[in-house]
């Protein structure tokens, strides 16, 4: 299974969909990147005249890459063409730096557990100078 097909197994589209491209993927972890566009919905009333992007779309981003695109490559001997059913269970997350629009960032995410479908990932997002924007712990369940 290439990065494509994983990205296309992805439950998401525009305007929420947050993976641009998988660069790694082992069964121990992923890396991923995504360039958030400046039109984007969310700007446009987060913050009046000071546009960030929300912290529930970077925990988003980093669930996508983190989690998702690691759990489907971690079960894609039993997809068999079938899209994965997907909970997020759990999150923490802590912030450090604000992504502005028009940013790109990169996540890392490296495997804890991954047990009776639940995976545990420990989940960072850098931005273009490498500096850490957020970091946390992100679980999910997944199916077929």
């Amino acid at each position: 299974m290439n990065t494509d097909d994983i990205i296309s197994y992805l439950p998401y589209q525009n305007p929420f969909l947050f993976v641009d491209d998988i660069s790694e993927i082992t069964e121990q972890g992923v890396k991923g990147q995504y360039t958030f566009d400046k039109s984007s919905w969310f700007y446009k009333g987060h913050f009046k005249n000071n546009p960030v992007t929300p912290g529930v779309i970077i925990t988003e981003c980093m669930a996508q890459i983190g989690l998702v695109c690691l759990g489907i490559f971690l079960m894609r001997d039993n997809l068999k063409k079938q899209f994965p059913k997907i909970a997020l269970t759990s999150n923490q997350v802590d912030f450090y730096l604000p992504v502005l629009p028009g940013e790109s960032v990169f996540v890392q995410s490296d495997k804890e557990v991954f047990r009776f479908n639940k995976l545990k990932c420990k989940v960072q997002m850098f931005n273009q100078k490498q500096q850490l924007v957020a970091r946390g712990q992100i679980s999910g369940m997944l199916t077929v």
